[in-house]
């Protein structure tokens, strides 16, 4: 018989709600100006603490801006991970590219924070792979079926030995569609996802950041164009 679970004391349910209240402080720090604007004497100041007080807590400012990119991808992944991938690949592939934009221009904030380093010498903390993973996995089972063209191949032949090289990727394909790395369209499935990362990261990032202002093109209408365009290369119906 399994054990129940153990009942959290006064002193660690205060803890998680002073942890919580920190990051939501810091949330709207970042969304009023920027990561440079994250200041934890700020965050001390507003929840009535002194500033040591505060690193009970944290250990120092990259340590809680850890804590918002973990919760960021978290979030992200909540979202991707609900839409309903039953009418087809093609229009799968359309319903999480447009699940990922949506959540990312309603908190460009938090979405910014997720592309490159934060701060100078940020070091994200490793348990944000898996759950960067978690982001990309839904997109994996999609590719799965797919019949990429010839153009595909040098870096289908590049992820078919990382597939069979690094098990950690392997567990994580056959997570989300069930496939051994043997199975050639665990390749397929692998190369479709990493094609698909740098394809939505680009222009949403582009949207996210602003670049888009003044042109000619609702960015939705490009993330369309160029879902499409994946799906032609890999062939999905």
């Amino acid at each position: 018989m399994a054990s129940a679970p153990r009942t959290r004391t006064p002193r660690e349910r205060y803890r998680d709600r002073t942890r919580a209240e920190i990051k939501e402080i810091a949330v709207r720090q970042l969304a009023d100006g920027g990561v440079e604007s994250v200041a934890l004497l700020r965050i001390a100041k507003e929840l009535g603490m002194s500033g040591p007080a505060l690193y009970r807590y944290f250990a120092g400012r990259d340590d809680l801006l850890a804590e918002l990119v973990m919760d960021a991808y978290d979030s992200i992944a909540s979202e991707v991970q609900a839409v309903d991938t039953s009418a087809g690949d093609r229009a799968a592939l359309h319903a999480l590219a447009t699940a990922f934009r949506a959540w990312a221009v309603a908190q460009p904030h938090l979405y910014l924070l997720l592309q490159g380093t934060p701060v100078p010498g940020f070091t994200a903390p490793a348990e944000t792979v898996d759950r960067a993973r978690a982001v990309l996995g839904p997109f994996l089972p999609v590719f799965a079926e797919g019949r990429p063209v010839r153009s595909v191949n040098p870096l289908l032949t590049e992820l078919r030995a990382w597939l069979r090289k690094d098990t950690a990727v392997a567990a994580w394909v056959e997570e989300w569609t069930g496939l051994s790395a043997a199975k050639p369209a665990a390749a397929v499935a692998l190369t479709g996802a990493i094609t698909a990362w740098p394809q939505l990261h680009g222009t949403v990032g582009l949207e996210a950041a602003g670049q888009f202002t003044g042109m000619g093109h609702a960015p939705a209408t490009l993330l369309a164009v160029q879902v499409d365009m994946l799906a032609d290369t890999f062939q999905l119906a």
